[in-house]
């Protein structure tokens, strides 16, 4: 594409090495991210009756299924914390964790339409699934907050702490994380498209080996080592830790997690960047 003064705008090569990422060009289709991201919204609660209002109802609802049967049936420990927000800030981040690493993973199949017919940067879809489910962790962190006021003020059960201002943080890693992981599985499923219900079940299990419903002290020796070995745990133990003042959690966990993230992130871009150039031959 040119302008007036025969300077060049736009610029499509064939061949891109697979080690190249243009962030720029990414950052020039924003737009179209933003733009995306507001689709995205809007389609998925369009034509339901109570909308938004279904970001609220989910964690509760899950809150209260978990402090029935993990609290009160199976008795598992919570650090001596009230049950509510013990639970509800597993399932506040682990909502966030799950989402993104599912769409992730379909997002070649899911979007095969557009792939093949228009250009732009594909890597703008696995952002768009990321900043999308930011939305919805934003309305499910506002509740999350009210409780932890409630149980700070009134009750005074809870001790939060200055690792909060580390929130950012740790929602950057998890995104990481689920994009990372992600795009890899999206890039396998072009070719073998029964993954898809291997991930949806994997997930499931997964969340049994990260402390969403349980705290790491609680764990035996020979559970625990194989738990911290689950790059999500020290983000869920720092969370955990920052919001409601108890836990297991050590600095040193959680940037062995980062550098682990960022390693499979960096394989989740070179995988993309391969497969997105042929996967329209496979979907």
């Amino acid at each position: 594409m040119q302008n007036h003064g025969n300077t060049w705008t736009e610029e499509i090569k064939s061949e891109n090495s697979l080690w190249s990422v243009n962030y720029k060009e990414i950052w020039h289709y924003r737009d179209l991210l933003l733009m995306l991201v507001k689709r995205n919204f809007t389609n998925f609660y369009k034509q339901t009756i109570l909308g938004p209002i279904w970001f609220f109802i989910q964690p509760i609802l899950t809150t209260f299924i978990y402090v029935i049967l993990f609290g009160q049936v199976a008795k598992l420990s919570t650090d001596g914390l009230p049950h509510i927000p013990f639970y509800l800030a597993g399932i506040t981040i682990w909502n966030y964790f799950a989402e993104c690493l599912t769409k992730n993973a379909t997002v070649f199949k899911d979007n095969a339409g557009v792939f093949g017919k228009v250009y732009f940067p594909r890597l703008i879809m696995p952002l768009t699934i990321v900043v999308s489910g930011l939305l919805r962790f934003a309305v499910q962190f506002a509740l999350f907050i009210a409780v932890v006021i409630y149980y700070t003020f009134v009750e005074k059960t809870i001790h939060p702490n200055l690792w909060i201002l580390m929130t950012p943080i740790l929602m950057l890693l998890m995104a990481g994380f689920a994009m990372g992981l992600g795009m890899i599985f999206s890039s396998l499923t072009t070719k073998y498209k029964d993954l898809v219900f291997l991930l949806n079940f994997g997930i499931q299990l997964f969340m049994y080996v990260t402390p969403v419903i349980y705290s790491m002290t609680s764990l035996d020796s020979k559970y625990k080592l194989f738990v911290e070995a689950n790059p999500l745990s020290s983000i869920f133990e720092c969370f955990r830790y920052a919001y409601l003042g108890s836990g297991s959690f050590e600095p040193a966990t959680l940037i062995n997690s980062s550098l682990i993230i960022g390693f499979l992130l960096f394989i989740g871009i070179l995988v993309f960047n391969k497969v997105e150039k042929s996967f329209m031959d496979t979907v």
